[in-house]
């Protein structure tokens, strides 16, 4: 039986993975910077209560990440899987229209907070001797470049070179690093903004094209993921979801079968 950690998840990917976990046997801890969002993520999982830990984490404060980790080895034992995957988005428009403090949310969330929570997870992992550490890509980690989205696709570049470096830094240790790849996925990551208003990205015609050709639900790729993070032997593991090859192949079919999920 393995103990997890997931930052961000109290809501789409995050929650999505928790439920895999707990279905697996595993111990989770639950996580997000609004304790009002612990309810709705209590009532889907409430079979799971003997399993299940919330707890509030901020992870722009390194303080609440190492409180995290306190907490949650202290219910368990000890952690075995730790899951970077709060993130932030901001609207979608032109950089220098962006507001300076979705900039700062931007760079403090995506990027410190991965740092902090990995630096505070690989540091208790190489004292007892073992751990796995995910964090998650997202657009612009592959490089591609789409217009309006390059605050956010610049953090997620980042997180790419640092995990890949991270994994080099450990070659030698028993705590492993990975990188999961998502693709596309219907949470309110997309259909919402910042401020929880629907995003402008719903109202764009060749975006939900896109969208209802490449996108998945997060119930489809937790149930990729967790499995593989739990087999795992591999330092600088990626598991990616969405791949090129699965991409082309969904072109392909696009007109022979429709998938509308916005």
């Amino acid at each position: 039986m393995k103990n997890v950690v997931i930052t961000g998840s109290t809501r789409g990917l995050g929650l999505a993975m928790a439920r895999e976990f707990l279905k697996a046997g595993c111990n989770v801890t639950i996580s997000g910077s609004k304790p009002d969002s612990f309810n709705r993520a209590k009532e889907e999982l409430k079979e799971f209560e003997k399993q299940l830990i919330f707890i509030s984490c901020n992870v722009r404060a390194i303080s609440d990440i190492k409180n995290l980790w306190i907490k949650s080895a202290e219910r368990w034992g000890g952690i075995d899987v730790w899951i970077n995957n709060a993130g932030q988005n901001c609207p979608r428009e032109f950089m220098w229209d962006t507001e300076e403090s979705y900039i700062d949310a931007v760079v403090d969330t995506n990027i410190k907070g991965v740092m902090y929570g990995s630096k505070v997870a690989v540091e208790n992992m190489l004292k007892q001797g073992h751990g796995q550490v995910w964090n998650m890509e997202g657009l612009g980690s592959n490089d591609m470049i789409i217009e309006k989205t390059i605050l956010y696709g610049t953090s997620k570049r980042a997180l790419t070179y640092f995990t890949k470096s991270l994994a080099k830094e450990l070659k030698d240790s028993p705590v492993k690093v990975g990188r999961l790849s998502p693709g596309m996925m219907l949470t309110e990551f997309i259909t919402k903004s910042p401020t929880g208003e629907p995003s402008s990205v719903t109202e764009d015609n060749q975006f939900k094209k896109i969208f209802n050709i490449l996108a998945d639900k997060p119930e489809a790729v937790a149930k990729f993921f967790i499995p593989r993070i739990l087999a795992n032997t591999k330092q600088d593991a990626h598991l990616e979801w969405l791949t090129n090859v699965k991409s082309a192949q969904r072109f392909m079919m696009a007109p022979f079968k429709k998938r509308k999920l916005i």
